[in-house]
């Protein structure tokens, strides 16, 4: 079973120092196939383009490493990114990093043995995330339909079900990857984007897990979006990708009907409040409908489930 690991990075130099040789060491115990690490590189500003260069160059390691990088100056975003470096991955399975996660040395095999079915897409890790100097466990999820929107959550860790895998820090069936068409780029630059993967492999017919047994350590609080982001730029950007969420997988007529009757009243309801962010995602989302309208219809002739059958299996 060959492995690809893509790590997105944004400005992520003193992130990569740390963890890149880490990881390595942990790849080069995996016997039973080649492994490769990806690094796509969304035009950082600081030196990491310099660092990967230098190591690739110093690098002896059986594990392969790549650097892609973006010399337009400007972001492609989370999915373009990600989908950028999957585009050149040669793995059975895709294992998503971000530059702030750091894995345990034995989170492989945990991750790997799920995928002798092969109609399970992705698998999740357990994340020992750190918020607030505090580490909370995190990684199953789960959602409910309500009032039109998909609302999700944290669940309890002691299941193997779950409503969607992190790309931040999953291992993926890349066969079944490029079936479905990857990340949406409708999403770019963050957010809802793994929510949205995980749902659509579902509603085809996949299957995704949750695995307590692979640990990941997630330090949030170091992570670029907080970084490169101001608070209501991403507020705005979360809620016009919840109206994209919605626009795109919804075939449940009673939730889309429901959605309708809602969205005047929520809109209302955040302007008599001041919640702005919630008023212009909702107009961003609207200005792009021809494209999700377009990408909706791709969508839905892959569906084989209901929304109803995809909550149900992940609760």
């Amino acid at each position: 079973m060959t492995i690809s690991v893509v790590i997105p990075n944004f400005n992520g130099e003193n992130l990569l120092r740390k963890n890149l040789s880490h990881l390595i060491s942990i790849l080069e115990k995996h016997k039973e196939g080649t492994c490769e690490i990806i690094i796509t590189d969304d035009a950082s500003k600081d030196a990491s383009v310099e660092y990967v260069q230098d190591y690739i160059k110093k690098n002896h390691s059986p594990v392969s490493l790549l650097l892609l990088e973006n010399n337009s100056g400007k972001n492609k975003g989370f999915s373009g990114n990600v989908n950028k470096g999957v585009a050149k991955a040669s793995g059975d399975i895709l294992i998503l990093l971000n530059t702030d996660v750091v894995p345990r040395k034995d989170f492989l095999f945990p991750l790997l043995q799920h995928f002798s079915d092969k109609k399970v897409f992705a698998v999740g890790c357990m994340d020992e995330s750190i918020e607030n100097e505090k580490v909370v466990l995190r990684g199953r999820g789960v959602g409910k339909w309500r009032k039109g929107f998909l609302i999700h959550g944290p669940g309890e860790l002691d299941k193997k079900t779950t409503l969607w895998v992190s790309c931040g820090s999953g291992a993926f069936k890349k066969e079944i990857w490029d079936k479905i068409g990857g990340l949406n780029e409708l999403y770019n630059p963050f957010y809802w984007e793994d929510i949205d993967l995980s749902y659509r492999a579902q509603k085809a017919g996949y299957t995704v897990v949750f695995e307590k047994e692979s640990v990941v350590r997630h330090e949030h609080d170091r992570g670029s979006i907080k970084k490169n982001y101001t608070p209501f730029s991403v507020t705005k950007i979360a809620y016009r990708n919840q109206f994209y969420f919605t626009w795109l997988n919804a075939t449940d007529k009673m939730i889309l009907l429901s959605h309708y009757i809602f969205v005047p009243y929520f809109l209302l309801k955040a302007l008599f409040k001041g919640n702005m962010g919630m008023i212009y995602g909702f107009f961003l989302a609207v200005g792009h409908l021809g494209k999700v309208l377009q990408e909706r219809q791709r969508i839905q002739r892959m569906v084989v489930e209901s929304d109803r059958e995809v909550i149900k299996r992940s609760s």
